[in-house]
């Protein structure tokens, strides 16, 4: 079992495929631990955690309820902590970790950000001083690895931060005679099993110059559904609908659509144009595929929805990330959906950190990940949708689609 995870009096948890975590086993330093995805994904594979950076108190919690010892560091802001940490502060020599690892704030380069009349600053974004504190720790431990996870706008784009970190690598190299080169995909969480599509921007920079393969894909034509996952996702509170909008209308929205049913050439009553609500606005999930992305901060009208016409619980949310079925999380509710949304995929992470592990430390590992979701043999048909009820029928008509690509949520405003 690896060294610091609770799984205690649990008959669900997984175990490690990968040789134990022992001393003599690759480090990683981990920076915006969040809930613990990347970290578990990563341990999983053979590596060492020896400190976690996490500044959310909730999310700090959620980190001490999964390990035993949960090696958070203090201060507890990586804007800070970066003044005063040091390699032998952890035990290391300069050059002694083998993975620096994190996932610095998203919302500079969301898509939501891309909405905003303000939001799209990218690396101008004031959030984004997080990113130069990483850059820092990077250059006080020059690893030999170091991983960056984040949405796909962070690595391309008018408002990436691929240049800033080139920039501050080639920095790096000219002063210590290293080679750091960072390179980056995006990859779709799907296409390794897990039951969601996410993309994610995953960037690697390596300390001598390495010729890096990226992870097989393993589920890209055969994907894990959502019904794979929610099958035995393991009891909790099952959220009830809110809000003017999803009480009445999911009922009448088939499995795996979403408002746009209810437009013109959608299927249903046009109730609304097309393609002027956001595309997560009623969005459902279907049994026999993959789950849509899970957001961060929903709103009432927010999917995915359950295909029962409900929110998602958050034991569902932690199995659509891949998480294990008793993975813990602390805080008030929204604060729960926040972690989770913002996690990396443990599974997608343990895929990654395979492949850095045998290509880069020598580590060995079975066939099968350990964080595997099986598919079902069978999935149960989709249930039919009602018939829009008489509260919400006054929306039927005639309505204006969305004028066009680029427009924004309120076109009037940018012209």
């Amino acid at each position: 079992m690896s060294r610091g995870w609770s799984t205690a009096g649990d008959p669900d948890a997984v175990q490690p495929t990968a040789r134990p975590v022992c001393g003599d086993a690759p480090t990683l330093l981990s920076a915006f631990s969040g809930l613990g995805g990347l970290d578990l994904g990563f341990e999983l594979s053979g590596f060492r955690v020896l400190g976690r950076i996490e500044r959310d108190p909730a999310a700090r919690k959620s980190l001490e309820l999964n390990w035993t010892d949960s090696r958070l560091l203090d201060p507890a802001d990586i804007n800070e902590l970066v003044d005063s940490i040091a390699p032998h502060h952890l035990g290391l020599e300069r050059r002694g970790l083998s993975i620096l690892a994190g996932g610095p704030p998203c919302q500079p380069f969301s898509k939501a950000a891309q909405w905003s009349r303000t939001g799209a600053r990218g690396t101008e974004d004031p959030r984004a001083e997080s990113i130069v504190a990483f850059l820092k720790l990077l250059d006080a431990f020059l690893p030999e690895v170091v991983v960056i996870e984040n949405v796909p706008g962070f690595a391309f784009g008018s408002r990436s931060a691929v240049s800033l970190i080139d920039s501050a690598l080639d920095d790096i190299n000219r002063r210590n005679q290293t080679s750091y080169t960072f390179t980056w995909k995006v990859l779709n969480a799907a296409d390794f099993g897990v039951p969601q599509r996410r993309r994610r921007a995953l960037g690697i920079a390596f300390r001598r110059p390495t010729c890096f393969g990226w992870p097989a894909l393993t589920h890209a034509h055969r994907p894990v559904r959502a019904y794979d996952a929610l099958r035995d996702a393991g009891s909790g509170p099952v959220p009830a609908p809110r809000g003017k909008w999803a009480p009445a209308l999911l009922p009448a929205i088939p499995e795996g659509m979403n408002y746009q049913y209810l437009t013109d050439g959608g299927g249903g009553r046009p109730l609304f144009g097309y393609r002027t609500r956001y595309w997560s606005f009623l969005l459902k999930l279907a049994k026999a595929q993959p789950s849509w992305t899970i957001p961060a901060s929903p709103g009432p009208s927010t999917g995915p929805f359950h295909w029962d016409n409900r929110p998602l619980s958050v034991r569902e949310l932690l199995r659509l990330q891949s998480f294990p079925k008793r993975w813990k999380v602390s805080g008030k509710q929204y604060e729960q959906i926040r972690q989770i949304g913002n996690a990396t995929p443990p599974l997608l992470a343990e895929k990654v950190a395979r492949e850095v592990g045998s290509q880069i430390f020598g580590l060995t590992y079975s066939a099968r990940a350990t964080l595997h979701i099986a598919r079902s043999r069978t999935v149960p048909q989709p249930t039919p949708p009602s018939e829009v009820p008489e509260s919400h029928r006054y929306l039927e008509g005639e309505h204006a689609p969305h004028p066009g690509p680029g427009l924004g949520p309120n076109p009037t405003l940018r012209t």
